[in-house]
């Protein structure tokens, strides 16, 4: 099984920009003017699962919840400090009070979703 998750967005350049150039996600595709839509596909490194991000259509993208979280295991507070640099996005506390006590660090892409940063390997 692969698993591919989507999200509509209005600002497709600078989603692919912050998760690619930002997170250290691998462009590994996308589309252009697909019946109306195009986007991109990031892999999650490690995982073979993608992000899918499309722009088009007739409706707008989802609005951000801040219990709606990609929640990335980078294995070191070192990892996550220079990715949470080279993402050059705002932080903010999170909703769940769990990931700012292991000391993880929460910032937004520029949809204004949350990505959790956590200085640990999942077990």
């Amino acid at each position: 099984m692969h698993v591919r998750l989507a999200r509509h967005t209005d600002d497709l350049r600078g989603l692919v920009a912050f998760y690619r150039d930002g997170l250290g996600l691998v462009e590994v595709g996308g589309f252009e003017d697909h019946a109306g839509y195009s986007g991109a596909f990031l892999e999650l490194p490690g995982t073979g699962c993608h992000l899918e991000f499309t722009t088009g259509g007739d409706h707008g993208p989802p609005d951000a919840h801040p219990e709606s979280l990609l929640v990335l295991y980078l294995g070191t507070a070192e990892t996550v400090r220079a990715t949470a640099e080279r993402a050059d996005a705002p932080h903010v506390a999170s909703a769940n009070p769990y990931w700012d006590a292991i000391g993880a660090v929460t910032v937004l892409d520029p949809d204004g979703f949350r990505v959790v940063l956590v200085p640990a390997t999942w077990p």
